[in-house]
């Protein structure tokens, strides 16, 4: 009979971990504030509705910078050079190869997915502070652009493609690690809230795992 043995690896550090639940809230907060805003448009509740998702797009803001931070001077799989693997994705792209070699830490083809939603945020992030000033009068960049309504299009229309782009991310995000999970026999999506991450070996054993790489005989 074909059974799987699990060796696993301490890979995410808490910090990561933090960033990582902090920064998917404040993308969860936002997307509710925006959808609740159109229950209550053009009323009190609306209102309070933006100022509420100003200030969870300060949160945003706080925790993006974290991650670049914590990405330069933090432990080797929560650095970008971890998500960094041209290489693999410019074959992925020659030869229409989707599969992604096992390894602890980011996975190889997905991590630049990742830097791609970085990307995003940090405009969503600048867009957000520039439609803050315009529309509400709040936020550093009123001093600059508080009198400047004629910017607002320039601050929205970016802001709006990318908060649809990042709803389709969390959707494929989910879908992808539910995927991989029963597919592979593997979980994913605990080693954002335990830190470990699972390596798979076939064999004909009693399916177990075994800690730190270590053979389970």
């Amino acid at each position: 009979m074909q059974t799987v043995t699990y060796h696993r690896q301490k890979v995410y550090d808490p910090v990561l971990r933090v960033i990582h639940l902090w920064n998917g809230l404040a993308i969860v907060f936002l997307m509710v504030t925006i959808w609740l805003s159109e229950l209550f448009e053009k009323g009190v509740g609306e209102e309070t509705l933006w100022h509420v998702h100003i200030y969870v797009g300060y949160a945003l803001v706080v925790g993006i910078v974290s991650r670049l931070v914590w990405g330069v001077v933090g432990p080797k799989h929560a650095r970008l050079s971890d998500m960094w693997h041209p290489a693999v994705w410019w074959n992925a792209v020659r030869h229409f190869n989707l599969q992604a070699k096992p390894r602890f830490g980011h996975n190889t083809l997905a991590s630049g997915a990742y830097i791609a939603v970085y990307l995003m945020l940090v405009v969503m992030a600048v867009t957000g502070l520039g439609l803050a000033a315009v529309e509400h009068g709040m936020g550093p960049f009123n001093t600059w652009f508080g009198d400047a309504p004629w910017l607002k299009d320039l601050f929205e229309e970016p802001h709006e493609l990318i908060y649809y782009a990042l709803m389709g991310f969390v959707l494929v995000h989910i879908a992808a690690l539910i995927w991989h999970e029963n597919k592979d026999k593997t979980p994913l999506a605990q080693s954002m809230v335990t830190g470990y991450q699972y390596e798979v070996e076939e064999n004909h054993s009693t399916s177990i795992y075994t800690p730190e790489g270590e053979s389970n005989a």
